[in-house]
């Protein structure tokens, strides 16, 4: 059996100071199967965007081990952790995180090219065909719609290959169509790559769609179901 992409151990986070400080997270435990798709869902407030932080390198623990791709995040310095991201993690955000002066086209390739990508504009167009937007590859953010802006983040984040797609509400700034057309473009993306995919949403529905769902609630795993379990 190939290592599991995803090993969390007695992770526990708290975030602010003094009075104000919260305990996020609570001494979570779990695993994730490489090519696998985890639906997490719950309230808000339950941890579930800063657990994915946290697998991204954006957000350190105070206590527990977090593997990613067999690499211990809780172990790297931040230049580390940003080499890390850069090769290994796709994030795909809800307010999609766009530079404005920059076209789609440049929104994918330039992250790549500070990477050191020598390819990194021919990596970038393929990548916007792949979402079906080579019409649109040189329109900056305020000339596409909401789903077509949602599409670029996709191709950025599908454009370095990595083995961890991350989602944090994908589609919650995005009509019902429109959010339909980017889970199955996501969903195939994944598939086609053989990537891990986290997946935050609010919609169970969507959570039901993946090979798992997590239900978080004041930062503890309530619920851990299989799909074929999943009504």
């Amino acid at each position: 059996m190939p290592d599991p992409a995803i090993v969390l151990s007695d992770v526990d986070l708290s975030l602010g100071s003094g009075a104000a400080r919260v305990h996020i997270l609570k001494r979570l435990s779990f695993a994730v199967e490489a090519g696998s798709s985890v639906g997490i869902v719950g309230p808000s407030g339950s941890g579930k965007s800063t657990l994915l932080m946290v697998l991204a390198g954006l957000e350190r623990v105070d206590d527990g081990t977090v593997t990613v791709g067999g690499e211990r995040l809780d172990r790297m310095d931040e230049d580390a952790l940003a080499r890390f991201r850069g090769r290994s993690v796709g994030i795909i955000f809800q307010s999609f995180h766009l530079m404005p002066t920059m076209t789609a086209l440049e929104n994918v390739a330039v992250p790549l090219e500070l990477s050191g990508r020598r390819d990194a504009f021919e990596r970038a167009e393929a990548e916007l065909k792949a979402v079906g937007l080579s019409h649109r590859l040189h329109h900056h953010p305020a000339e596409l719609s909401g789903g077509e802006q949602q599409r670029v983040a996709i191709a950025r984040a599908l454009a370095p290959e990595p083995s961890i797609l991350i989602a944090d509400e994908p589609t919650g700034n995005l009509d019902a169509d429109t959010g339909r057309d980017i889970v199955r473009l996501m969903f195939e993306a994944r598939a086609r790559r053989g990537a891990t995919l986290l997946l935050v949403t609010h919609d169970r529905t969507l959570a039901a769609a993946c090979d798992r769902r997590i239900v978080m609630r004041s930062g503890e795993i309530v619920e851990d179901v299989v799909a074929e379990t999943l009504s």
